[in-house]
């Protein structure tokens, strides 16, 4: 079984496809993800890009997918030490990037700053894995 930590944008781009998620995988994401998740479909919405009915499915779908929402101690700690380590402010990416480090095989994100950022610290696969039973 693949493990892959989905962020915020690749989980609600998995949701918008409708696909399901192949048996071999398994989807994992700091609990963080529902806000971040909320967030930008309002955003969307917002902005005029989505409706909010939307927005709305498509949050709905994602609340569907099997993803398992992880965010004890060791995480936030994990995460403390990357944000150092990456030179980073804020904590929110480096909560998935120490969850990949802690629990996954690989990071799953549509941000390609962040992808670039952490090469060499973690894994990273590109969405179309998600998809792919042979990942």
């Amino acid at each position: 079984m693949t493990k892959f930590v989905v962020d915020a944008g690749a989980a609600l781009r998995f949701a918008a496809t409708g696909s399901p998620l192949p048996d071999v995988h398994e989807l994992l994401a700091p609990t963080l993800l529902r806000s971040q998740a909320l967030s930008a479909m309002h955003e969307a919405v917002h902005q005029g890009s989505l409706t909010a009915a939307e927005a709305r499915e498509r949050l709905a779908r994602l609340n569907r997918l099997k993803i398992r929402l992880l965010g004890d101690g060791v995480l936030r700690k994990v995460a403390w030490t990357i944000a150092d380590e990456l030179g980073w402010e804020s904590t929110y990416a480096a909560e998935y990037v120490a969850l990949t480090r802690l629990q996954a095989d690989y990071l799953v994100t549509l941000d390609d700053d962040l992808a670039r950022a952490v090469q060499g610290v973690v894994a990273t696969a590109p969405f179309d894995a998600l998809l792919d039973p042979r990942s």
